[in-house]
């Protein structure tokens, strides 16, 4: 995935406004209660949103921490199938199935649009098709099984390494395509082309959500690695051409089958 660097000005680094964009992110990822933020304007709410996508895998890292740590609770009362549904839906009441949602429009829109303005009237519609319908079920009953299928020792790691380059997923296309000036999302809402430097601190901040399942399975880890990059250059090259710039339910979509592929290199055999 390649684009040239945006021109942004330099992360201003004080302890407070990193604190800041760590509260946005919460804010934007999961429906725990933070303090109120006090945002001045459209400039300063831009300025932090893209202060707050470089600890989008930081909150992800928790948010899998936690499905794990609720997955293996209920294994000591349930089977593997039904721990992993109450998991998941402790998920999606943490989250707002924020990524449910969007894989479902996604999926509506792809499917059922030939062009691109078909797509964005897709998105635009609150219903939900076939093609929606069909491809939620699908994808969520891919996690589960595959989160199901993950020896319960590496559960924690593993679930906690997918959520965490799921949501690390979205730096990097936000660097590679522009966001849609006629479509509400993340992208448009950080104002521009996310620069490399976020990207580079996204993904430093990254590496403690990955470290433990890296060391316990090394050889997983860089097929879940390589899965990550081949799902993520997929989604670049297929929405660009069809948007010609990155909206929010692209993101959410690429956040949720990175989560898949990266179970599923975890759990394959």
């Amino acid at each position: 995935m390649t684009a040239p660097e945006a021109s942004e000005a330099p992360p201003r680094s004080t302890a407070r406004e990193q604190a800041r964009g760590l509260i946005l992110a919460v804010q934007f990822l999961t429906r725990v209660p933070t303090p109120r933020l006090d945002i001045r304007d459209n400039a300063d709410l831009r300025d932090s949103m893209g202060r707050a996508t470089a600890y989008f895998p930081v909150v992800g890292a928790m948010i899998g921490l936690a499905t794990g740590a609720v997955v293996l609770a209920c294994l000591r009362v349930w089977p593997p199938w039904l721990a992993v549904t109450i998991g998941l839906a402790f998920e999606a009441r943490l989250s707002g199935a924020f990524h449910e949602d969007a894989v479902a429009d996604f999926c509506d829109a792809f499917g059922g649009g030939w062009t691109r303005d078909d797509v964005l009237r897709i998105l635009k519609d609150s219903r939900l098709g076939t093609y929606g319908v069909l491809g939620l079920m699908l994808a969520v009953a891919l996690r589960g099984g595959a989160l199901a299928s993950v020896e319960p020792g590496r559960l924690l790691a593993a679930s906690a390494a997918s959520a965490c380059l799921g949501r690390w997923s979205a730096l990097p296309a936000m660097w590679a395509l522009p966001p849609l000036s006629d479509r509400q999302s993340l992208s448009r809402d950080v104002g521009r082309r996310l620069g490399l430097r976020r990207v580079a601190f996204g993904t430093l901040l990254a590496v403690p959500g990955c470290a433990a399942f890296a060391i316990a399975e090394p050889a997983r880890m860089l097929a879940a690695l390589a899965a990550t990059f081949a799902v993520g250059a997929w989604l670049v090259r297929y929405v660009g051409r069809r948007l010609g710039g990155i909206n929010g339910d692209s993101l959410g979509f690429l956040c949720y089958a990175t989560q898949i592929v990266v179970l599923l290199a975890a759990c394959a055999s």
